[in-house]
């Protein structure tokens, strides 16, 4: 499974229980977010020495999934949600009221969780996620003819249609995301958006959306390979008759694509990163330090364990052992970017340089960000040989949502609170402006 590069935001885990038989069975409760409540149901099997398990989150669509490294120490338990983003695990304690409390931790965040004995309520059962009926469902044979499925928007008289790259981790087609603690559909919202400005639009799961194969090829060049696929597919679509390709990428996408733009007459970089992805790591960590109050020394410890795991992935080397002052978060950071599976695809990925990359397209390209975009921003200083247009949206996060509170007061779960289905779009009018003057 492919895990997260840019620095999202909240994943869900898995759950465990005490040694007593009487620990197995339902249990249901929430992660209690910054101003709202994750609901989450546990199921949970075993006993002695072996324990298994299985999670929902209704908010998320998931349903069922199965928990990982559950174990169970006299009144103590622990468990991970395998395959997520930011190693999402709980660690809890069983109280003497039958509770289980402690923190839930992803991404070197923690939040409170509790669990209480018994199942969920009937309504809070998970329901397919139901495609929107103004969308087209399509399969297309990707990389090595891997299948893929996507969704295909019509358009209007605009000359262009749009191609568009989800961004990273398990993110797909819609950028719905389990990191994201609520319904979130934020892609599928961009090509209503495009829909309303007369450009139809092609979006696609990426390969290892849905896939529990270990083996599965996820490395750069099959994931920009996708891409060209994906192109060479909308060329027969009848929405794209007589039209122009613009490949539109987000956030990781973006990279993704501007790897694969000599294949299209514009590109589109939304949230782009700024500067390489190996920089970025580092400035969001140091950001997170910062936000939560670390002493210097602190910080520079773990930023030096942080660049040294980068170091390391890049010469194809296993991890060193975090030291006792290394923040669990940051280490489980380090340890999903080094996975076997995927550390290729970030190695590759690592310090490409976006600038020099977009400055050497030879089509009509536009950078943009969200004023309070926290996993990606605009430079302070832009390369001022590049030609293309940049564009920053007021009030715009990185889903290119409204957001209205201030960018230095957000963290990622506050921010995720506005990355959902019920926020509207920010006012992209500067890119509709973009858009039209297209030909």
């Amino acid at each position: 499974m492919h895990r997260p590069i840019l620095a999202l935001l909240l994943a869900i885990p898995a759950l465990v229980a005490q040694p007593a038989p009487t620990l197995a069975g339902e249990w249901a409760g929430a992660i209690h977010l910054p101003g709202m409540e994750l609901k989450i149901s546990v199921s949970l099997v075993g006993g002695g020495s072996t324990w298994t398990g299985r999670i929902s989150i209704p908010a998320q669509g998931a349903k069922d999934l199965p928990l990982g490294d559950v174990q169970v120490s006299a009144d103590t338990v622990s468990f991970a949600m395998v395959g997520i983003p930011g190693d999402p695990h709980f660690k809890g304690r069983l109280g003497k009221d039958g509770h289980i409390e402690g923190e839930f931790n992803q991404g070197g965040q923690g939040f409170p969780f509790t669990l209480a004995r018994g199942a969920a309520p009937a309504a809070a059962e998970v329901e397919a996620p139901k495609r929107d009926p103004k969308d087209r469902e399509v399969a297309f044979p990707g990389f090595n003819a891997f299948p893929l499925k996507g969704s295909v928007r019509a358009g209007g008289a605009h000359p262009y249609f749009a191609v568009m790259v989800a961004g990273s981790g398990p993110t797909d087609r819609d950028w719905s995301n389990p990191l994201i603690p609520l319904p979130s559909h934020g892609g599928r919202d961009m090509a209503a958006w495009f829909q309303a400005q007369g450009i139809g639009s092609l979006r696609y799961d990426k390969r290892f959306i849905g896939s529990k194969d270990p083996k599965l090829d996820i490395s750069l060049d099959a994931q920009v390979g996708d891409i060209k696929a994906a192109m060479r597919s909308a060329r027969f679509l009848p929405e794209a008759k007589g039209k122009k390709l613009l490949l539109v990428g987000h956030s990781e996408g973006a990279l993704l694509s501007l790897l694969a733009a000599g294949e299209v007459d514009a590109v589109l970089l939304l949230a782009m990163p700024g500067i390489s992805l190996g920089k970025l790591i580092v400035a969001q960590v140091k950001g997170q330090l910062e936000a939560a109050g670390a002493p210097a020394e602190v910080s520079a410890q773990n930023i030096a364990y942080l660049e040294a795991a980068l170091v390391a992935i890049r010469k194809d080397q296993d991890l060193t052992p975090a030291a006792a002052g290394v923040a669990p978060g940051i280490a489980n950071l380090a340890k999903g970017l080094a996975r076997p599976e995927s550390r290729g695809f970030v190695r590759d990925l690592l310090d490409l340089d976006p600038w020099g990359t977009a400055q050497r397209l030879p089509i009509p390209c536009a950078v943009v960000w969200g004023d309070r975009d926290i996993q990606a921003w605009k430079p302070e200083v832009l390369p001022p040989d590049f030609k293309g247009t940049v564009i920053q949206i007021p009030e715009a996060n990185h889903l290119f949502k409204r957001e209205t509170r201030a960018r230095s007061g957000l963290s990622g779960p506050t921010a995720a609170t506005a990355y959902g289905d019920s926020t509207p779009m920010a006012d992209l009018s500067p890119l509709a402006a973009w858009l039209k003057q297209l030909r």
